[in-house]
Formats: structure tokens, C-alpha cells, sequence
């Protein structure tokens, strides 16, 4: 039985023996020089840290004046520039402060929320730990690790950090380097192999060589490319740019068109005729400006964000919460994310002795561990941590001897009296190690070798056990435990829920590419998985190929996901997908993942990530596992929604206001609705007009004093007609009838313009009144789309411009009516509505705009059906109810007075008290018209699919790669 026993542990020690000799010799085939033994001077260390620099990263920042002389000059802040500067030049001071005010509050919110994002590069520079145990003089010393050099001789020791890209001299040590390449178990690094900066050493101790530092390491070109990305404009922010252009070029178009038309029409001095055409111009780029666009979306973002941190996802960049509305690729690393990043054993266990099972099997694994005390390593951890693993049974076995893990014999031994008295050994380990120490290795060898070559194929790994009794001192296989980094438990179902919205999920790992194709098996992912030959690299310099799409497209595109990576890969796959059209978002851990994180459209790192995976990203995930993506795509496109909404409105209220004025310039100017229509056609002149008393009178143009006094002083009578004196009113003469308030020596008269135009600060009140109530936009209640968003800004302003036309039709009817009130026969005459003062046409026309611009939002809540489908949300209905009081209590009581020139009166003043409730009645009635048409014209849009949204084709991509379904399908 000795003999037996003995002839085990000599096998067994051969076994290890040959393979330590094959590691040895496949060492010593690295060509490298190692350091010194005395290692470097410090004569020589400084020569080589003038030659290659610090061991530190350097990055690129923009200064914060920048930043902000950037947020000042963009086409909107020029404009609001510009339209200050006029009002500077015609004296209007306070429409220009609060001009001013406007700009600097929308620069303001753009400046913090540019300035908070986080620096990647510079927290990766952080990571860099700041001493190293090095040789410089023949001594060991700590330095200051910023300051190790190519050549320098230093200490990898279990616990410790790498300080640099590291050869290692001699000796065989084991580095976690899973924040590196995604690897779950530590990696062994024998003699001449190279460790990286960022990983740490978790067993063994020894000598290494520095090969690179800093900006040349691993570590330091994955900052590099983090820093070749930029900042890029988000897809909001260029949709916002090209909204705003295309406003601000519409409105100098128009602009230029009404000053040349103005010019000759002006019966005054030609200081008067730039002054006015000036304040006309300031009328229009006012009205063009979408003053508050750029504080209603952030705060919508802002509010958005809000929900997401509460369902575990925090946002770093606000414009990714846009951007994730409209991701339909999601590149998912697997280590950490897909996974458990734990090895978990399976209950899959083939046995090899009689009365075995998975249960005795993983209970004598726990004899072969010191189960009474703290894991020594990974494989012990798995083991007596194990679901359904009872150790208290362990205590019923006296651990006599114990050998731990040695990467040399690649197992442990455990030797153990039992509960009857008997002794026993147990040991785990490679199979092949295992097998080789079993008596009846030539029986069981081929069951054995064809199991685990299986398990390999799988990516599944494996972990033999033996027992042998001091009866008879035989070995015998008590079978194979087998383990892997299992999914997560809701990985499955996340998966399946992003298909559901359209999102497809493409894996991207650095593990092994069988590993990858099991987990993807399992997850229902694909079978097109594919390992790194044949993707894309990066050129000199770190250079982006040119012909990505073209050259790798069909490779990248249909593919299911890809293994063995490293993080240029990972980089140039979201790079490739973004340029073929795709709006990418991908998860990590890593600093391998780092730079793909910054990279994509929408980098998420998840629960644990490291500190430069976590600076990359735009969202951080505080919940475990991929599951919060699918709610974060949710709430991301309720927001979408939102923003739609509100920039439908938007464009739509700005469109309103342009048409609205420059047709109201060349159409309706009051001074000829004015002519005559003070003296009735037929009958005397009177105070009396329809039996309302007059509350002024009329007098041509150019006077001012009492009006019955002047006529008289012209030889008129006042029971004379217009048509007795016709020179007095006709367009050949004076032209213009100033209109005439109070009465006596204390009337005076104020001319009625000759082009039509709101009071800036009424615009204002317009814009801030309707846009502030809009922040409660982020409260609303919207539906999320089951596809991924897109921004058709073709789309966008047909709509909107279809909702303005509408809107403005209708104020234009009701300025002409209003103009032409005096009038007998008119409109308003016809309802019994008395003539009305210049001044409460002014506040009329201030109502009816702001009701149409509030009216115009609920029909853009729902495009195809009509407005009360939707719901809206109740924080909304109350902001926009209290605006619309506020604009109905000014437009009813705003005290007689004057702004920009113009004479402004309430409507309810005087003894007329409804023209309120008729403008009301008024903006309601087209509302329903306006929503009406809008759904025909939606609906005839959609059936003929006229103006569509461009997105990838991934079925095309499948038939270009030449990817079948198993069904021998080109399907998705």
C-alpha cells in the first residue's frame, strides 16, 4: 500500500515536474534584456527620464474662459447680440437689459452642465499609483513611481500594483489584470512576458524589467484614444444649431425684405426712417429667437435624469438621455456585465467512482480547502462558497495535513481523518494533473479527455477530484466539477426586452472567443461570434482608417458580437458601427472599455466599474446587471417624446410670428383702416357711434390738440361728411389719422403707425410666459416609442410650419377685423363689437398670439389623433392654466400707456368689458380647425410615407456578411 502510495506521489510529482520543465523552456524563448542586478544609477535614470518623460499621462483640457466665449458666440447668442445692440442704438434700455438678462442665463446653464462632465483622462491619470519599490544604486527603494524609467529593476510582489509595463525576470507570478482585458480568473506571467500598468499581482513575488512608461504603455494608449475622441456635439445640440440657424436666416431674409419695402413708405425725416425700421428689425429677430429653447430642454434633461437615478441609472451628460432614445446597438462587454464576473460550479459534474454524485463530489472538494479559514485563492473561494455547500459537515473531519495550490503542481492536497477514524487524501486540480495520479488512468483516460475537451469547446471549466484511502493507497477519480462565469439572471430577459424596443445587443469581450460563443448560447445572443483576426486596427500616431465602413462593415455590422478583443478593437467596432448609421451605446467595467465607453454615443458603465470606466461613460449604472438599461431606454424616450413636443411647439409658435408680422407689414397697415373710418360714409359727424359713446375722436395727421377745434379751424363743419372733404383723408394728402384721447383743451392725439408690430416686451412676456410654464414639459405624460428615435428635422418644420400657417391665419383675420372695427359694415360691427381703440388692438392681438401658441401645444401632443387622446400631465395643465390666467389678466388690465412708441391699453377698460371672452371664443374655434387639419395632413403622411426616417438596414447588413439564420434566412 506504501508503495502504491508512493508511486502516486512520484507520478504525480513527474507530471508536475514536465510541465513546470515545458513552461520553463517556453520562457526562455523570450528575447529580453532584464535590468541590471544592481539596477539603474541615478545618473542614468535621469538620462533616460529626459529621454522618455514622466510615467504619467498627459491631457488635454479647454479652458474654462473658452468654454464660456464659446457659449456666447454661437448663431442664437449673436443674434440676442445683435438685438441688444439695436435697442443700445434707438435708446430702449430696458428691452435691451433684458435681452441681455436672457443671454447670460442661457450661457450660464450651458456653462455649468459643459463644465461638470467628467475628465476620463484625468481620472485614468489619477489611477496611476504613485509609488514603486525600484533599484537604483545597488538599493531597494520607494519612489516616487511617476519617475520609473524603461530599464529600471523593481518589485512585483502579491498585493501590490504594476507600476509600468513590466517584463517579468524569472519566476512565475500570478496579476488580476480583469479591469485590463476582462479576463475573470487572475493570469499566470512567467519569465519574459509582460505585465501591465493598471493590473495588480495576487500571488508570487518577483524581479521585473520596466519595458514602457506612461503615454507608451498599455494603460497609456488607452488614455490617448480616450483624449482622440473629443467632445463632440451632441445630437440634440446640432439638432438645436440647425433649428436656430434656419430661424435666424429666415428672420434677416425677412428682415431685409421689410426694411427695403419700409424705407419709401415713410412720410417722415430719414433719422425717423432708420429709427423705426430699426425697431421693426428688433420686432422680427425677437420673434425669431426661440428665446428659452435652451433652458426648457435642459430642464427637461435635468428632470429626466432625475428619474433615472431613481431607477439606479446616473446621468453624467445630459444629452445622452436624447441620445439613448434613439440607440439601436447596444455593444455589451460580457466579464461584469452579461455575467456574474464570479466563477459559479455548475451542477453539470460526470463522476467516475461508484455512488458519486454532484453533492459528495463538491463536499469532498471542501475537505481538499482549509474550509476553516479565509479562501486562500479563487478556486478555494468557489468551492466553499458555494450555493448548497453545508461545511458545518466538514467539522466532523480532522484536517491532519494540507498542501495549498501551487501553480507549479496545479493542485491541492488535503489529508483527513474521518468520523469512523479512517484516514484519507483528497485532491483538486487540473484534470489532466488528476488523471495522471489515478490507478486506473488508461481506463477512465479516454471518458475523461473527451469530457473535458467537450467542456473546452464550451468555454466551460473544469476542476478534477480524487480520493485516496490508506487501505489500499490507490488514487481514484471521484469525478469533475465544472464552473464558468454563469449570466446574470435577468441577462436573458434584458436582452430579449432590447430587442423588443429595436435595439439589437452585440457582445464585445476580451475573454477567450469559446467562452464568449457559451455565454452568447446561453443568453440567445447568436451564433455569429467572431474572434479579433480581421477587425480594424488603429494606424500610426493612433490614427481612425478612413475606410472603416467600406473595409470591415460586413464583417462588423451583422456579426453577434466579437471575443478576444483588446481595447483598440473595442473602439474601432462602436467607431465602425457609428459611421455606418448606427446610434451605438456600450457598457463596461474596464479601463479596456474606457475608451469604446467615451467613444460610443452612449457609454454606460455598470455597477462596479472602475474610475476611468465610470469618467468615460454618460450614464453609471448603480444596479447590477444590463436590467436598468432597458428602463433607462424607456424613461429616454418618454423624454425624446417630451422634447418633440415641445420643439414641435416651439418652431411652430416662431414660424407663427414671423408669417404673422412680415405679412402684416406689407397687408394691413393701420394708418389706411384710419382714413376715413372715423366719419361714417353717410350721416354727420358724431360722438355717437352704434350707441356706444366715443371715447376719442379723429384728427389728421400731424396734430395734436383738440380735434372739434382744428376741424373748424379748416373751414369744416362738424355735420360734415367725409366725401365733402376728401382731400382732408385721402391718400394724396396727410394720409394718417392719429387717434385722439380726452377731450377739450386736454385731448391729444397719437398717430396711428404705419406698419403693424407688438411691443418687444410684450413678445417677451410671450416667450417667457409660455416657455417658463413649458419647463413643466419634463412632467408630462407621454407614451414611449417601441423604436429607437430619430431626430427628422424635414418632418419637424413641414408639421410645425402647417400648425404655424394655421395659427397665423388666424391672427391675421383678426387684426384686419380689429383694424377695420370703424367700419359700419365690418365684422366686428356685424357682432355688435364697438370700435376699438389702436392701444387694446395691440393687447387684443398679444392675447390671442399667446393663446394660439398654448393651443398649438396640445395639438402637438398627439399628431394623428386628435388633441384629447392624450393626456397630459397634471404639473403641466396647472403651469400652463396660471400662464394663461396671467396673460389673460394683462391682456384685460394693462394700464393705458405706451411701449416702443405704441399706445397699449387693457381690453376690459372702458365701458366695453367681453372682448376678452370673445378673443377666447375666438382662438378656441381655431384651435379645433387647426387640430382637425393637422391630423389629415399627419395621417396622408404616414400612409404614403412621405418624408421617412434613414436608419440601418441590419437585414441588409446580415445578406452582405453572408449571415444565415437557422433557418438558412438573411434575417434578423
Amino acid at each position: 500500500m506504501e508503495v502504491q502510495r508512493k508511486r502516486s506521489k512520484d507520478a504525480a510529482r513527474e507530471a508536475a515536474k514536465e510541465e513546470t520543465k515545458e513552461e520553463e523552456e517556453e520562457g526562455e524563448k523570450v528575447d529580453f534584456t532584464p535590468a541590471p542586478k544592481d539596477g539603474l544609477t541615478t545618473h542614468e535614470a535621469e538620462e533616460l527620464l529626459k529621454k522618455w518623460g514622466k510615467n504619467e499621462l498627459t491631457e488635454k483640457t479647454t479652458p474654462k474662459w473658452l468654454i464660456l466665449l464659446r457659449l456666447l458666440s454661437g448663431p442664437m447668442p449673436i443674434m440676442l447680440w445683435i438685438a441688444a445692440l439695436v435697442e443700445l442704438i434707438i435708446g430702449n434700455y430696458p428691452d435691451m437689459a433684458i435681452l441681455l438678462f436672457i443671454q447670460f442665463t442661457n450661457a450660464g446653464i450651458s456653462f455649468y452642465e459643459t463644465t461638470k462632465a467628467g475628465d476620463a483622462v484625468k481620472v485614468l491619470k489619477d489611477s496611476l499609483k504613485p509609488v514603486a519599490t525600484a533599484k537604483r544604486d545597488g538599493k531597494w527603494q520607494d519612489i516616487d513611481a511617476t519617475l520609473l524609467v524603461p530599464g529600471d529593476l523593481v518589485l512585483l510582489a502579491a498585493g501590490s500594483a504594476v507600476p509600468a509595463d513590466c517584463y517579468v525576470n524569472e519566476g512565475v507570478i500570478e496579476v488580476d489584470q480583469s479591469a485590463m482585458t476582462g479576463e475573470s480568473l487572475p493570469v499566470k506571467f512567467r519569465r519574459g512576458e509582460v505585465c501591465k500598468l493598471g493590473s495588480n499581482v495576487v500571488r508570487g513575488e518577483v524581479e521585473g524589467t520596466v519595458e514602457s512608461t506612461g503615454q507608451n504603455t498599455f494603460f497609456g494608449k488607452t488614455a490617448q484614444m480616450l483624449q482622440s475622441v473629443g467632445n463632440e456635439s451632441g445630437s440634440l445640440q446640432i439638432l438645436l444649431m440647425r433649428i436656430m440657424l434656419i430661424l435666424v436666416v429666415l428672420s434677416l431674409t425677412l428682415c431685409i425684405i421689410a426694411f427695403i419695402y419700409l424705407i419709401p413708405q415713410h412720410q417722415i425725416s430719414q433719422g425717423e426712417i432708420v429709427r423705426q425700421s430699426l425697431s421693426f428689425a428688433v420686432v422680427v429677430l425677437v420673434a425669431s429667437i426661440p428665446l428659452a429653447i435652451e433652458i426648457v430642454t435642459t430642464t427637461t434633461l435635468a428632470l429626466g435624469s432625475r428619474q433615472l437615478s431613481a431607477r439606479g441609472a446616473i446621468v453624467t451628460r445630459l444629452g445622452s438621455i436624447e441620445e439613448m432614445a434613439g440607440m439601436d446597438m447596444l455593444c455589451s462587454d460580457k466579464t461584469g456585465t452579461l455575467t456574474l464576473n464570479k466563477m459559479v460550479i455548475q451542477e453539470d459534474c460526470p463522476t467516475y467512482s461508484p455512488g458519486e454524485t454532484y453533492e459528495t463530489v463538491l463536499f469532498q472538494a471542501a475537505l481538499a480547502a482549509k474550509w476553516k479559514e479565509p479562501p486562500r485563492d479563487a478556486l478555494d473561494t468557489m468551492v466553499l462558497k458555494t450555493s448548497g455547500q453545508d461545511l458545518s459537515k466538514c467539522d466532523a473531519y480532522t484536517q491532519l495535513e494540507f498542501t495549498p495550490f501551487d501553480p507549479r503542481t496545479k493542485r491541492t492536497e488535503g489529508k483527513l481523518q474521518g468520523p469512523d477514524g479512517k484516514i484519507f487524501r483528497v485532491t483538486k486540480g487540473a484534470p489532466h494533473v488528476i488523471l495522471n495520479m489515478c490507478h486506473n488512468k488508461d481506463e477512465i483516460k479516454p471518458l475523461v479527455d473527451a469530457k473535458v475537451h467537450e467542456l473546452g469547446t464550451r468555454g466551460i471549466r473544469s476542476l478534477a477530484l480524487a480520493r485516496m484511502d490508506d487501505e489500499d493507497g490507490k488514487w481514484r477519480m471521484l469525478g469533475i466539477l465544472t464552473f464558468l462565469d454563469p449570466p446574470r439572471p435577468d441577462t436573458k430577459h434584458t436582452i430579449e426586452m432590447c430587442n423588443k424596443y429595436g435595439v439589437y445587443v452585440k457582445m464585445i469581450t476580451g475573454d477567450h472567443l469559446v467562452i464568449a460563443k457559451e455565454t452568447a448560447r446561453v443568453l440567445g445572443m447568436g451564433s455569429s461570434i467572431f474572434g479579433a483576426d480581421g477587425l480594424p486596427v488603429l494606424g500610426e500616431g493612433g490614427s481612425v482608417p478612413d475606410d472603416l465602413v467600406e473595409q470591415y462593415g460586413t464583417k462588423i455590422c451583422p456579426a453577434d458580437g466579437f471575443a478576444s478583443v483588446f481595447p483598440e478593437h473595442k473602439y474601432l467596432i462602436v467607431e465602425t458601427l457609428r459611421k455606418a448609421g448606427f446610434r451605438v451605446g456600450m457598457t463596461g467595467d474596464g479601463v479596456n472599455d474606457a475608451p469604446a465607453l467615451k467613444r460610443a454615443d452612449v457609454g454606460i458603465a455598470v455597477q462596479g466599474a472602475t474610475d476611468a470606466a465610470r469618467a468615460a461613460a454618460d450614464i453609471v449604472l448603480t444596479g447590477e446587471g444590463l436590467s436598468v438599461v432597458v428602463d433607462g431606454i424607456i424613461v429616454s424616450r418618454e423624454i425624446f417624446g417630451r422634447l418633440k413636443n415641445f420643439l414641435l411647439y416651439r418652431i411652430a409658435a416662431t414660424l407663427q410670428l414671423l408669417i404673422f408680422f412680415f405679412i402684416a407689414v406689407f397687408s394691413f397697415p393701420p394708418y389706411k383702416y384710419y382714413k376715413a373710418s372715423g366719419f361714417p360714409g353717410t350721416g354727420n359727424y358724431s360722438n355717437v357711434y352704434m350707441g356706444v359713446p366715443r371715447q376719442t375722436g379723429y384728427c389728421p395727421r400731424g396734430y395734436a390738440g383738440p380735434a372739434d377745434s382744428f376741424l373748424q379751424s379748416k373751414g369744416i363743419t362738424l355735420n360734415a361728411t367725409y366725401f365733402d372733404h376728401p382731400e382732408m383723408f385721402d391718400t394724396g394728402c396727410s394720409i394718417v389719422l392719429p387717434i385722439c384721447s380726452g377731450s377739450g383743451s386736454t385731448q391729444t392725439c397719437v398717430e396711428w403707425p404705419e406698419f403693424f408690430k407688438l411691443p418687444v416686451l410684450l413678445l417677451m412676456l410671450i416667450t417667457l410666459l409660455n416657455d417658463g410654464s413649458l419647463i413643466s414639459i419634463g412632467y408630462d405624460k407621454v407614451s414611449p416609442s417601441t423604436t429607437p428615435e430619430q431626430w427628422n428635422l424635414t418632418r419637424l418644420f413641414v408639421v410645425s410650419g402647417l400648425l404655424a400657417l394655421i395659427a397665423t391665419a388666424s391672427s391675421l383675420l383678426l387684426l384686419w377685423a380689429a383694424l377695420d372695427s370703424n367700419n359700419p359694415t365690418g365684422a366686428f360691427a356685424g357682432l355688435g363689437i364697438p370700435p376699438m381703440e389702436y392701444g387694446k388692438i395691440i393687447t387684443m392681438l398679444y392675447l390671442n398670439v399667446a393663446l394660439a401658441d398654448f393651443l398649438t401645444l396640445f395639438s402637438c401632443r398627439a399628431l394623428d389623433s386628435p388633441f384629447w387622446t392624450v393626456e397630459p400631465g397634471k404639473p403641466m395643465l396647472f403651469a400652463i392654466f396660471c400662464s394663461l390666467v396671467i396673460s389673460t389678466f394683462l391682456a384685460s388690465f394693462w394700464p393705458e400707456s405706451e411701449l416702443d412708441g405704441l399706445p397699449v391699453k387693457g381690453l376690459a377698460l372702458g365701458t366695453y368689458k367681453t372682448m376678452p371672452l370673445w378673443v377666447w371664443i375666438y382662438s378656441i374655434i381655431w384651435w379645433f380647425i387647426q387640430d382637425c387639419i393637422k391630423i389629415v395632413v399627419v395621417r396622408t403622411m404616414n400612409k404614403y410615407n412621405w418624408f421617412p426616417d434613414v436608419k440601418p438596414d441590419m437585414e441588409e447588413w446580415k445578406r452582405k456578411g453572408g449571415i444565415e439564420d437557422e433557418n438558412n434566412n438573411y434575417k434578423v
